[in-house]
């Protein structure tokens, strides 16, 4: 049964435009755009229409790194491919693109597969899969040309985490050789996780083990170094680059350094590394806990080069790098010892958000917001303009958003399945109101209409920068 909704007086906002439309969808896409109040407009006829008055209409957003139920030192991710999709909506994210894992000794397959089972059934948004590489060899690299012929067309590989998910040079040459060929995209963890293990079994011989000094040990400098030699590496085998989750200065020179050469290299930050610094992981009581990810939080001056980087796009992508961890019971597996407190921070409810007060502060353009939440990371990762952005054919993956809303940002409000919140206190403006998943109404004027099962595995294409 054909069904049709209207969006109505809304500023419909995309990367690359603004206008003030009324949108229409039929049948779960995008069917049309009409200035409003033109005949066009006024010949909209819908089952369901969407008062946007004084609203923004905008994508869903693209949030192409989480980990929902990853398993992490000893524990798993706090959030499940149910809970997790669910905040997601709440956020205004209407995709995520997911991390497979293939563990030592086992294959690429066995891996998506056990992916594939945890949210089959289970989401309430789209979802796609990238796929953890942790064991290069001759059956792998085979592999990575079948998946990427299932929609999974990227791969990312670890420089940190010796003994767990770590790569060396060779296995990394190889695969980047290898998506040299078959069109992949390798994304880096760039930290020489070798080194930082001894800086931290020095700390610790110290008696340094409280949470700050996991942003001790885990030096700008080392992130830096492996920014470059990821880079290096990548040029020798002819391959494109996705470098997630930067954080230092340093590494952002590295990253527009090899832009400037005309490399294809590209990099991602998170709103931590915007909003939150140092500071956090310094707070008493084993607070700091809370804030301890990888790459670390960095100090506050580290902010300004991480906007410059977006303004300049030397960066190109927000992500959320969402992997949360419970603090009781979960971070406090690593008190008296920081080596031990899971890596991870929730935050795929609030970067839409925190992106709209970055906006409103001037760090960046209301259009550019939408790019490097939105169309950018569907362009990255093979799903633009099916998702990313307003225009006909596009799914309707829709957001309506109310700029002039305040919220305080807490876990008390918060639909994550954690136990604290990141920005916990925090003011900010603007709020999602109703969001559409291929047109099926998710969240409904801050009530949530959605279920588990809505949400589809979503095949992708190769990088579409490349094309």
């Amino acid at each position: 049964m054909s069904t049709r909704t209207v969006i109505r007086g809304g500023l419909v906002i995309t990367a690359s435009d603004e206008l003030h439309a009324d949108v229409l969808i039929e049948d779960g896409r995008i069917a049309a755009l009409a200035t409003s109040h033109t005949p066009a407009a006024e010949s909209f006829t819908a089952d369901r229409t969407i008062d946007a008055t004084g609203k923004y209409v905008i994508p869903g957003g693209v949030d192409a790194h989480t980990h929902m139920e990853l398993p992490f030192g000893g524990t798993f991710a706090s959030d499940t491919f149910e809970t997790g999709t669910r905040a997601a909506a709440w956020g205004g994210t209407t995709t995520i693109v997911d991390f497979a894992v293939q563990s030592v000794g086992h294959t690429l397959r066995e891996g998506l597969d056990t992916w594939h089972a945890k949210a089959e059934g289970n989401c309430a948004i789209d979802y796609g899969f990238h796929m953890i590489v942790s064991d290069v060899n001759h059956e792998t690299l085979k592999e990575m040309d079948l998946l990427i012929e299932e929609g999974v067309s990227s791969f990312k590989q670890f420089m940190a985490y010796p003994g767990v998910f770590y790569s060396d040079d060779g296995q990394i040459l190889r695969a980047m050789q290898r998506s040299a060929e078959n069109g992949g995209l390798i994304m880096m963890h760039a930290e020489n996780g070798i080194a930082i293990d001894v800086l931290v079994e020095q700390a610790l011989a110290r008696g340094e083990t409280d949470p700050r000094y996991h942003g001790e040990v885990r030096k700008a400098l080392l992130e830096a170094e492996a920014t470059h030699r990821a880079i290096k590496l990548a040029q020798v085998a002819g391959a494109p680059l996705y470098v997630v989750h930067v954080s230092a200065t340093e590494a952002v020179a590295e990253l527009a350094r090899a832009r400037d050469e005309g490399l294809n290299v590209f990099g991602e930050t998170c709103p931590q590394y915007l909003f939150l610094s140092t500071d956090n992981l310094a707070e008493p009581e084993f607070e700091g806990a809370k804030y301890v990810c990888s790459t670390p939080l960095r100090p506050k001056e580290h902010q300004a080069a991480l906007w410059r980087g977006l303004r300049t796009n030397d960066l190109q992508v927000v992500s959320t790098d969402h992997c949360p961890f419970c603090f009781v019971g979960q971070k406090e597996l690593g008190r008296g010892d920081f080596s031990k407190i899971p890596n991870g921070l929730p935050g795929v409810e609030n970067r839409m958000d925190l992106l709209h007060q970055a906006v409103l502060d001037g760090h960046i353009s209301r259009r550019r917001w939408i790019e490097i939440a939105c169309a950018t990371p569907a362009r990255m990762f093979g799903l633009y303009p099916k998702k990313g952005t307003i225009a006909p054919g596009a799914d309707a993956d829709v957001v309506i958003y109310d700029p002039h809303a305040e919220q305080i940002i807490s876990a008390d409000t918060h639909h994550m399945n954690v136990d604290y919140s990141a920005y916990e206190g925090r003011h900010v403006t603007g709020r999602v109101e109703t969001v559409l998943s291929r047109g099926v109404p998710v969240i409904t004027e801050r009530e949530y209409t959605g279920h588990a099962g809505h949400g589809v595995f979503t095949p992708r294409s190769t990088c579409q920068y490349l094309n």
